[in-house]
């Protein structure tokens, strides 16, 4: 009998003929690979790092120099001796630190409650059966594109009427949860959540919020923080409806800050000084959580 001894498998672009496809095999073998990026891409990332960072560089340098200095021509670009003498006088005349507990507070709970209420509504949409469904969802994409100002007399004369003026619940219940919300975790839970998972609490005896509770929830994590994440900077930062609904002596940071810009002559290194403080909250709560966010988005992609 005579043998034959098979060549040596060469690279996998000699055992593909031109025109026909790679087997499975040798795909799966590449995939685990890891791709280092060229200097091209760290160039490219460095310019967008550098244009992202450099307006809170200049709030910075604008809060540590003197008015003078910041409106002269070319203006400063290396920081002032000015930024803790500039900081605390801000914070006093603007009264940041009630605003601070209010905008806590406030963007706290409407995070919070935009985050539950979008994923139990977005776990109905994605994955429940009811009539009316579509017709629904179209309904809460459909509001999106109304504006918000043209709601803005009748929702204060509902808060009047209903003795929420100058309170902080005004601005915090109309915005308990959002469409871009529900629509956001609504297409993460379509994509993400097995349907197998779901009749498999229905065959052991669970309930809707039971599945809800012990399925959904650990698999929307990642969604949820990002939502999280978004809805929070959105209500910190949000200035036209609390402009409305509240005064001086109740503000939120955006409309505390409006005190800095009052008389005849702007303070421009105070403004910048009040719009530093108002963002340093922001900046601390990325740093401490947004290891986690990029972590659960991550894992939430494998897992999808």
């Amino acid at each position: 009998m005579t043998t034959h001894t098979l060549p040596a498998r060469q690279d996998v672009q000699d055992d593909v003929a031109p025109g026909r496809r790679r087997p499975v095999r040798f795909l799966r073998g590449r995939a685990g690979r890891q791709h280092h990026a060229g200097p091209v891409t760290y160039l490219l990332l460095a310019v967008a790092a550098v244009l992202s960072l450099f307006p809170l560089y200049w709030t910075m340098v604008a809060a540590s120099s003197d008015n003078t200095r910041v409106t002269q021509t070319p203006p400063p670009f290396l920081p002032g001796p000015h930024l803790l003498e500039n900081l605390g006088k801000a914070w006093q005349d603007a009264a940041l630190g009630k605003a601070m507990v209010n905008s806590l507070i406030v963007a706290g709970v409407i995070a919070l409650s935009t985050v539950l209420f979008a994923t139990l509504a977005g776990f109905a949409f994605a994955k429940l059966r009811f009539k009316g469904r579509n017709i629904l969802l179209m309904l809460v994409i459909g509001t999106m594109m109304v504006p918000p100002q043209l709601g803005v007399v009748p929702l204060f004369m509902m808060m009047t009427e209903l003795g929420w003026g100058q309170k902080l619940p005004a601005v915090i219940f109309p915005t308990l949860v959002s469409a871009v919300g529900v629509f956001f975790m609504r297409q993460y839970l379509a994509e993400a959540l097995p349907d197998e998972l779901i009749e498999a609490g229905r065959v052991d005896g669970a309930h809707s919020l039971r599945i809800f509770w012990s399925i959904v929830l650990p698999v929307a994590r990642p969604a949820m923080a990002v939502l999280f994440m978004i809805t929070f900077v959105h209500a910190w930062n949000d200035f036209f409806w609390p402009f409305i609904v509240l005064d001086m002596t109740n503000p939120t940071v955006p409309v505390a800050l409006t005190q800095l810009s009052a008389g005849y002559v702007r303070d421009q290194s105070l403004i910048m000084a009040g719009a530093l403080l108002g963002t340093l909250p922001l900046l601390a709560m990325f740093v401490v959580f947004g290891r986690q966010i990029v972590g659960g988005i991550m894992q939430g992609a494998v897992k999808g």
